[in-house]
This record gives structure tokens, sequence and C-alpha cells, in this order.
């Protein structure tokens, strides 16, 4: 038989697509939810002191240069629940009295102390 031009086939016009009709949901995936953020956790403030009173002073004295073998200001801050500041001029004044000795090469911002032999 030959083909003519009626012979050819048509596409069905019985099922049409249209882009602006809503995908049903039996193909699955999350495109009708919202995406959930989650929650950070606050960190708590810390609540240091920025004198000394007599009990924080005899600490320092005592425990510190001996329990300690790397000592820094944010050893010092966390241990005594002292701020930073105040840990760094303690840090001084127990260098100046001989109880520890700096490590390694003078840096402006990182002292790091060990106990003095």
């Amino acid at each position: 038989m030959a083909k003519g031009k009626g012979d050819e086939k048509k596409p069905d016009k019985s099922k049409k697509v249209s882009l602006l009709s809503k995908p049903s949901n039996a193909g699955g995936g999350d495109k009708g939810k919202k995406k959930k953020w989650s929650k950070s956790k606050v960190k708590d403030k810390l609540d240091s002191a920025v004198y000394f009173d007599q009990e924080t002073y005899d600490r320092l004295v005592n425990e510190i240069p001996v329990k300690n073998k790397v000592i820094t200001a944010a050893v010092v801050s966390d241990k005594l629940k002292i701020s930073a500041s105040l840990a760094r001029h303690a840090l001084q004044e127990l260098e100046a009295r001989g109880t520890i000795q700096r490590v390694g090469d003078p840096h402006r911002s990182l002292k790091i102390y060990t106990r003095a032999v």
C-alpha cells in the first residue's frame, strides 16, 4: 500500500498539557512545604568578675602556677571566672613575681606562659 497525505499519524489532542496547571503531588517531592530553619542555641553570657576578691586572688597565686602547664589569659579567665583583661594583668603580675615564665618568642596578642623552673 502506498502512503498518501491522509494516512499520516496525527498527534492525539485529547491530552492537552497546560503549563499553567499545578502538578499533582503523586510524583512526590517537597515542593509544597516551606523550609523550616533550625533554631540556633543562644550562648549564655558569662558573669565574669572585673575585680579580684581575696578568695579569687589566693586561687590565682596558689593554683594557676601549680596545676597548669600551659597558662594563657583564656585559661586563667575560664578557671577563675574573671574577665580576660583582668587575667592579662594577673599574668603580668605572676611573671614579675617569678612564679611563671614566658614561653617562645614574644607576641603582642597571645602570651603563653608555663611554670617557673
